[in-house]
């Protein structure tokens, strides 16, 4: 085994960063095992290659700027009009998007929270503020949340990066009134393929001020092509689809789409796998003394490390030199250098990395 440096620095801004990691250790990317990521432990679907194969040739055209075939089977897949959704280069693309087309005179976001909220209300210059739910309410929103005179409101359902879901009761009842003030909600579902049936989707309707962020990302772990969708009221939909640059989304990638769609099966496989090892890995890693493990519905487990002496940094930097990477979750606003994420992957890459966390913490 090549000898592992130390990688100092600041936290980096998101998981997954295995290219840059690999070079910096000076070993092959397939050598790291990454929780860092939350990705589905099966990996894409097994269409996709051939999927791909055969759209190769549409390369030599320019891809369709609306994205019709795919946005009609994302309708007939979620049961929703095809003028309320908007596909786009990742729900990144979309989010970014929705801060510039907007243009609201101040948001505000529900922390512990995704990083990209932030940075596209900077670059769009709209002031912010935060919202922090509370460590002893497990990272949830417990009853109403003032705004504060924002017009728009960033959240996650689940919650990142605790993996906390509030039912879609609850969460209806605390969005309403911000959404009867006049503000409109960014609702980021990245991961409620893992828990579809809290999603707010079906209540569109009933909220034209709310619009959904859906993600391929994570659920057919495909992060390299990047796709995902937005949906809401329709003249919503519209006015941020003004906003967004010609052929934003590739012909391969609306192929690779189209592909997962089809795929039902792999589905119900993922969300069986994710809820058994979910439940091994939290399980495991709380009986190992000194982490506080929170509920999630999600494909990741939040850590707090209690014992003495230990921070997230250090612990990410001791299991490097097992080739194995985590992610220190000491930037998320609302969050210390105790705090860390992982990612639920198979049984054999979990019992490695709790193997792994025994004896470094025995040691240390």
């Amino acid at each position: 085994m090549p000898k592992i440096n130390s990688i100092n620095g600041a936290p980096p801004a998101h998981g997954g960063d295995v290219y840059q990691l690999a070079r910096s250790l000076g070993v092959r990317v397939d050598d790291l095992v990454d929780f860092s990521a939350n990705l589905n432990p099966l990996g894409y679907p097994t269409g996709l290659a051939a999927a791909l194969s055969e759209a190769l040739p549409d390369v030599v055209h320019y891809p369709d700027r609306r994205c019709r075939e795919l946005t009609a089977a994302l309708a007939d897949f979620h049961g929703l009009d095809p003028a309320s959704m908007l596909v786009g280069n990742g729900s990144t693309e979309l989010i970014f998007l929705v801060a510039r087309a907007l243009k609201p005179r101040k948001a505000l976001i529900i922390a512990p929270a995704f990083s990209e909220y932030a940075q596209a209300l900077a670059a769009a210059q709209v002031p912010l503020a935060y919202h922090y739910t509370p460590e002893a309410q497990h990272f949830t929103m417990d009853g109403s949340v003032s705004t504060n005179g924002a017009d728009l409101v960033f959240l996650a359902n689940p919650a990142s990066p605790s993996g906390a879901l509030l039912p879609p009761d609850r969460l209806a009842a605390i969005i309403s009134p911000w959404l009867t003030a006049g503000a409109k909600v960014i609702l980021d579902e990245a991961f409620i393929d893992f828990a579809e049936e809290a999603s707010l989707k079906g209540r569109l309707g009933e909220f034209p001020g709310l619009m959904i962020l859906r993600s391929f990302t994570k659920i057919y772990a495909i992060p390299g092509i990047r796709l995902g969708y937005l949906l809401g009221a329709p003249d919503l939909v519209e006015t941020v689809a003004a906003c967004q640059e010609p052929w934003s989304v590739g012909s391969l990638a609306q192929a690779a789409g189209l592909a997962c769609l089809e795929d039902r099966d792999y589905l119900e496989k993922s969300r069986d796998l994710v809820r058994r090892e979910r439940t091994h890995l939290g399980s495991q890693l709380a009986a190992l003394g000194g982490l506080t493990v929170f509920p999630s519905a999600a494909n990741y487990l939040l850590v707090k490390i209690t014992r003495p002496g230990w921070t997230a940094a250090r612990l990410r930097q001791a299991l490097l030199a097992h080739r194995l990477i985590i992610r220190d979750a000491s930037n998320f606003a609302g969050l210390d250098e105790r705090f860390l994420r992982l990612a639920v992957r198979r049984r054999e890459e979990n019992d490695r990395l709790l193997a792994a966390l025994a004896q470094v913490l025995g040691e240390g």
